[in-house]
């Protein structure tokens, strides 16, 4: 078996998620609760991220989460993933700078929309995610069309994001203004699916709450870390 490293703290909340689901999901599959994966995590500081992404220090960012996966592929890690949607804007140039292979939430997600056939979808996350391309990209460039919320909408988001979910904070009516966005663009914008662009937003959003295809980016990643654990396979 592969053992993973988990770039952690992206934030907490998923971290936690991540080591919970991995087990349970690596368990069921193999069909023993008397087995469990190896694994590494090194918890960095999601605010120092923001700091430098909101600063436009990209260079730092780069250098930052490189350190972080070096670390974990010098303990021994196959292969290395990152809890979190917003620290893949770098992903490719990290990539390049280690040896050790890496899974992208992006590139998962990406061929989760495909398997679904689904051609136009909205996404939502930190602004950090929802401003840049490197999550649109991918999907635009296969013939999926992307679209995000509008600016204020972007800033509720985001707010309550590092303000409530990244502490682990669960609140009914930030709930009922997530859904009441995403209804919005379904109506507005005919987005036929959504992905959860941020790996805290399942706690707040059920696939049950919406009638359109909700993707599930930490749910996605998770999946395909127990399958690379279990069939060696990264590619």
């Amino acid at each position: 078996m592969k053992r993973v490293g988990i770039v952690g703290g992206l934030g907490p909340e998923a971290t936690v998620d991540y080591y919970q689901s991995i087990i349970y999901k690596f368990q069921e599959k193999i069909g023993s609760k008397e087995d469990l994966p190896e694994l590494f995590i090194n918890s960095i500081n999601m605010y120092k991220l923001f700091n430098l992404l909101t600063n436009g220090e990209k260079q730092e960012v780069i250098n930052y989460l490189t350190d972080a996966v070096q670390k974990l592929e010098s303990v021994g890690a196959d292969f290395v993933v990152m809890s979190g949607n917003t620290p893949h804007i770098v992903f490719e140039q990290i990539q390049q700078k280690v040896q050790v292979p890496m899974i992208s939430i992006v590139k998962e997600t990406y061929l989760k929309a495909q398997d679904l056939r689904l051609r136009k979808i909205g996404l939502i996350g930190t602004k950090f995610t929802m401003e840049n391309d490197f999550f649109i990209k991918p999907f635009i460039s296969n013939n999926i069309e992307m679209v995000v919320p509008n600016q204020s909408e972007q800033d509720y988001i985001h707010r309550k994001i590092v303000e409530e979910l990244e502490n682990g904070i669960v609140n009914k009516e930030t709930k009922e203004g997530f859904l009441s966005i995403i209804n919005q663009m379904i109506v507005r914008d005919g987005i036929q699916g959504i992905v959860l662009g941020c790996t805290e937003l399942p706690i707040l959003i059920k696939n049950e709450d919406l009638n359109i295809h909700t993707l599930n980016t930490a749910e996605i990643h998770i999946k395909k870390i127990v399958d690379t654990i279990i069939t060696d396979n990264t590619n």
